[in-house]
């Protein structure tokens, strides 16, 4: 949904920017100056939290204060402690109360069963797509290619490859590729630490979890930078921690600079696209 439509749709009902944060967890202050056009170039996890909270008014009638009690209804069903006995895995975007899980429950899923854990929580993953992947195999081809080239000793990888985040037992996750560039970091069967560089692909099913829950934990962790790749729109967003909050946004048409490197190893972009173009045709 674009700022343009949530402007309208929120003078047309008469929303409080209060009620809106508190439906997408965006402060206030933000709220204010998105929808007032003072802000000319919001973060893109801000305009995805905004647009994800009208869209849920739209379920409830245009109702704000309905998608606020449905909301309020599904924490406070989720966080009831008399569910933590009964949690194997997480298949849905809310907080519960089962977060006593490890990374052996971590282990003992079956083998096919695609999930990550995440402070205690295991979510649960499904099958990427056939764009998702060939987008990574070529952006992993173009890391790799270039730390060959350069006799570079960075180990570039692509999941599923389990990365135990935290260095504790309550987080394993997946990242779509990512890059060591300290060996001692990798053991035969899993990272241990923060990778250099973390890409994440979103898809319909991950958005929340790559957007969101996973943003944090990257940053918090020391990740030095993280890229989200948007295939729907066309768009990467680029996050280098080291120098800022903010992120800088690219299309599929750029050449997209590897900070890590200072910039001298560049992602084609329209190599990606051409990459996996004809399923959409």
């Amino acid at each position: 949904m674009t700022i343009e439509e949530m402007i309208r749709r929120k003078k047309e009902f008469g929303y409080s920017c209060q009620d809106i944060a508190t439906l997408s967890a965006v402060p206030v202050s933000t709220v204010q100056k998105v929808l007032s056009s003072t802000t000319t170039s919001p973060h893109y996890r801000t305009l995805t939290l905004l647009s994800i909270a009208f869209e849920d008014i739209a379920k409830h009638n245009n109702s704000i204060k309905a998608a606020i009690a449905a909301q309020e209804a599904a924490r406070a069903k989720y966080l009831d402690p008399q569910l933590d006995a009964k949690c194997a895995y997480i298949t849905n975007h809310e907080e519960t109360g089962c977060g006593d899980k490890t990374i052996a429950d971590y282990y003992a899923l079956p083998d096919e069963q695609r999930a990550e854990l995440i402070d205690g929580v295991i979510y649960d993953m499904s099958a990427p797509t056939y764009i998702h992947q060939i987008i990574g195999g070529e952006i992993y081809r173009q890391l790799k290619n270039y730390i060959s080239a350069n006799n570079g000793s960075c180990i570039p990888l692509i999941s599923p490859a389990d990365v135990q985040l935290d260095c504790d037992d309550k987080t394993m996750v997946q990242p779509d590729v990512f890059v060591f560039c300290d060996r001692k970091k990798i053991i035969k069967k899993r990272g241990i630490g923060a990778p250099d560089l973390v890409i994440e692909i979103l898809s319909e099913s991950n958005w929340f979890h790559d957007v969101v829950r996973k943003f944090e934990k990257y940053r918090n962790a020391g990740v030095r930078e993280y890229w989200i790749v948007m295939p729907d729109t066309l768009q990467v967003c680029v996050y280098f921690f080291e120098k800022s909050a903010d992120s800088i946004k690219y299309t599929f048409t750029d050449s997209v600079p590897v900070n890590i490197w200072d910039g001298k190893c560049e992602i084609d972009f329209k190599a990606v696209y051409d990459s996996f173009s004809f399923l959409l045709e």
